[in-house]
């Protein structure tokens, strides 16, 4: 095979990305046809997540980007086929609905009425009709000629459930042991429908009262995402004491890593400094190991990752602290100290083959329970999902709600006045730390992409030198960063 037969079959097999629709119309397309992210993610192959990032803009690539091209073609074929149907039908009243006029029948020889043509397509389309591949276009669409190939003619009755006279069935879904409806209220819609009816569409006056029941909101929405659940959880368990204030002003024993690092020096120069916001830092952090019953004591130098709670660790010397923060945060005092689960699981991944960056932490005693990464899950997408159509649709009043639902439900979880529901100081602890160790590993990436990182503070501030767009995708997503402020550090002259 010479050079030059390599660069033809090189190019007969080369062809451009099957182009998608924008981001949000993905998400529409989908639901218009009552298809779960769930069964979409199914059929092609990956996880409801990915399906999720699809919709929120980032595109797939190589066979499965064709798959999901093809898919969003049928439903979009398929709804303008429902939408011609419909207006047919109303059109002829009470009498037979008549085919669409574009979707003609077409017999097994070819023909297609007197206005239709027919072609054979070069690769298979949905049809017009049921959305399966055909592989005839009639009258400009893709359509069976055969109609027993085609999705819409009907299995004989003995292959077919027997007609109910009564309503349609509901739809079920699996959840845990249990099954449930498919279809789940959706609460904080409804919320925000109400306060805007009930101030006449006053957009302050509503947001300010959605505000004031963030919290009795938030937990009415956890109990409802809780329904069928497969834990049960504790909501007022027995605490520790290094859980509980030492003062009524004071503040517990356990160290939540929170980072307020800066870096210490720069190369010479001038730098063009990028401070990103993290959104939803709270929100993502609502994913974590929480442990699920009352705190369980233990000693030794072990850790069970089957448990979660807080551990009394001395931490590892750290000696990067000149390009990355110390993933135990700011504190100066040596010695042990009370640490969470996401902390520790941080240090123990950092300390294995894969990073090398400090020795283990040594594990003196720890407060456990049971624990699984999934329990605040339905919350936490509900809460998400609410957001992102807000971002999408520009309602202000929806998002400020959801902000303020997740971060009180955060806050109020230890000592307070304000959520008698759910006592669980741990948990809030333990939540404060997830979304310190995100800071931290976006941090982390962002070194090991070729950026400087210069800041980390908080949970959702970020300053980095260089092309940050090459690895932190932006927007107002929960998965995305935002600019919060640009400035320049150095001087020209400092280069020489």
């Amino acid at each position: 095979m010479t050079d030059f037969d390599a660069i033809d079959a090189l190019l007969a097999g080369a062809r451009k990305e099957v182009p998608l629709p924008p981001a949000q119309e993905r998400r529409a397309l989908r639901e218009e046809l009552n298809v779960s992210r769930a069964q979409l993610a199914q059929a092609l192959g990956v996880g409801p997540s990915t399906v999720g990032g699809w919709e929120s803009g980032r595109d797939p690539s190589g066979e499965v980007r064709e798959k999901y091209a093809y898919f969003l073609s049928g439903a979009r074929n398929k709804l303008a086929a429902e939408e011609t149907e419909e207006a047919t039908v109303e059109e002829a009243g009470d009498g037979p609905a008549a085919a669409p006029e574009d979707a003609v029948c077409a017999d097994e020889e070819g023909s297609a009425g007197p206005d239709g043509e027919v072609a054979v397509l070069d690769a298979p389309q949905p049809c017009v009709l049921c959305g399966q591949p055909a592989r005839h276009q009639v009258a400009g669409f893709a359509q069976h000629l055969d109609p027993a190939e085609c999705g819409t003619a009907e299995p004989p009755r003995s292959r077919r459930e027997p007609r109910s006279p009564a309503r349609a069935g509901v739809k079920v879904v699996p959840v845990g042991r249990r099954m449930q409806t498919a279809d789940s209220p959706d609460l904080i819609g409804a919320a925000v429908t109400r306060a805007l009816d009930e101030h006449a569409g006053d957009v302050e006056a509503a947001t300010k009262a959605l505000l004031k029941r963030a919290i009795p909101d938030a937990m009415a929405l956890l109990d409802h995402s809780r329904k069928g659940g497969r834990y049960d959880v504790i909501a007022h368990p027995w605490l520790p004491d290094i859980l509980r204030k030492q003062t009524a002003r004071g503040a517990d024993q356990v160290w939540e890593a929170r980072p307020k690092w800066s870096r210490p020096e720069l190369p010479p120069g001038e730098h063009e400094v990028t401070a990103l916001d993290i959104n939803g830092a709270y929100l993502s952090a609502l994913k974590t190991h929480l442990p699920l019953g009352q705190l369980e004591h233990s000693t030794g130098n072990h850790h069970d990752r089957r448990r979660s709670g807080i551990h009394l660790i001395t931490p590892p010397a750290w000696e990067h602290d000149a390009c990355l923060p110390n993933p135990i945060g700011s504190r100066d005092e040596p010695g042990p100290l009370w640490v969470t689960e996401p902390t520790l699981r941080m240090l123990l991944r950092l300390s294995g083959p894969k990073y090398g960056l400090c020795d283990p932490p040594e594990i003196h005693e720890s407060w456990t329970s049971g624990a699984t990464e999934g329990l605040l899950e339905k919350f936490r997408v509900a809460l998400k999902d609410a957001r992102d159509r807000a971002i999408a649709t520009g309602d202000e009043v929806t998002l400020e709600y959801v902000k303020a639902m997740y971060s009180k439900f955060v806050s109020t979880l230890g000592e307070s006045n304000y959520n008698r529901e759910l006592y669980r100081t741990d948990w809030m602890h333990i939540i404060r730390s997830q979304a310190f160790a995100n800071l931290w590993w976006k941090a982390q990436r962002a070194y090991d992409e070729g950026l400087l990182v210069v800041r980390a503070m908080g949970t959702d501030e970020l300053h980095v030198i260089g092309d940050w767009r090459a690895v932190f995708p932006e927007g107002r997503g929960v998965a995305e960063v935002k600019v919060k402020d640009v400035y320049t550090v150095g001087t020209p002259d400092s280069a020489g």
